[in-house]
């Protein structure tokens, strides 16, 4: 039994087969789910259109995010191919690398806005758009991460807007709760995608993480995408506004240091 079947799902932000939205496509594509795949510009186009054409997906559709009407194209494209739809997943952050290291306070307001706007608020204009579309019983999920709830030395502005972010999550689920589509996030462990390069320091935490985290084990795309078809299958019918975290227990620690 596949736990997917008969619901289409579109999903926002893929951008190569590292990603944290392909990990979600593959694991939903192997559930039976169909599906419809956005990018962030042509500069992706040539590495998610045969990603795609891998899982047999033909709606690829690139979108500006910081743009509402490009959304509100993709969300008319996704009622003319497919009705309705039972589940979004935003899977979209970004922030200047020159923000991603050193002290937050150094924080530009032009990059401050940047932040929120395509980490934070595209969660919430994505849902606006696409509301009308979304079945009961359907699902939203998006990807934050600990830096939210505690420092993360160099993740700045990232974590400020994660935190908003998972505050957008409470009240999208509250809102959304009368239509029954529930809303969640998933907190992932560091896991080596194209936006974690940028964030300074990455590469010895990526390293250090097994040695720290309780189950001595990084994380995976993989991981992330059977949290994701946790979330947005029945299995999950009566959780929403909360965030579940993928990472290897990690948000449990008190002390992060090794103790003989």
């Amino acid at each position: 039994m596949t736990l997917l079947n008969g619901k289409t799902a579109l999903i926002f932000g893929v951008a190569n087969e590292r990603s944290i939205a392909w990990g979600v496509a593959k694991t939903f594509h192997e559930n039976g789910a169909t599906l419809g795949l956005s990018y962030a510009g042509e500069a992706l186009e040539r590495r998610v259109k045969p990603l795609a054409a891998s899982i047999g997906c033909s709606f690829v559709e690139s979108c500006d995010v910081t743009n509402d009407e490009q959304i509100a194209l993709v969300a008319e494209r996704a009622k003319e191919a497919f009705g309705q739809i039972d589940i979004l997943v935003h899977s979209v952050a970004f922030a200047n690398r020159d923000e991603l290291g050193g002290p937050y306070y150094n924080t530009s307001r032009q990059g401050f806005h940047m932040a929120m706007d395509i980490s934070v608020y595209s969660f919430t204009a994505l849902a606006r758009a696409f509301q009308p579309l979304l079945r009961p019983g359907g699902a939203l999920v998006t990807m934050t991460y600990y830096g939210a709830q505690k420092v993360s030395p160099h993740y700045n502005v990232m974590g400020v807007a994660k935190a908003a972010l998972e505050a957008s999550v409470r009240y999208l689920a509250y809102d959304f709760g009368t239509q029954g589509v529930r809303v969640n996030a998933i907190s992932a462990g560091p896991i080596r995608t194209l936006a974690a390069a940028g964030v300074g320091g990455f590469k010895t935490m990526y390293r250090k993480y097994p040695e720290i985290a309780p189950l001595h084990q990084n994380v995976t795309i993989e991981d992330v995408g059977n949290a994701a078809l946790f979330l947005c299958s029945d299995l999950s019918a009566r959780t929403t506004g909360d965030v579940l975290f993928v990472d290897s227990g990690y948000n449990i620690l008190g002390i992060t240091e090794q103790v003989e």
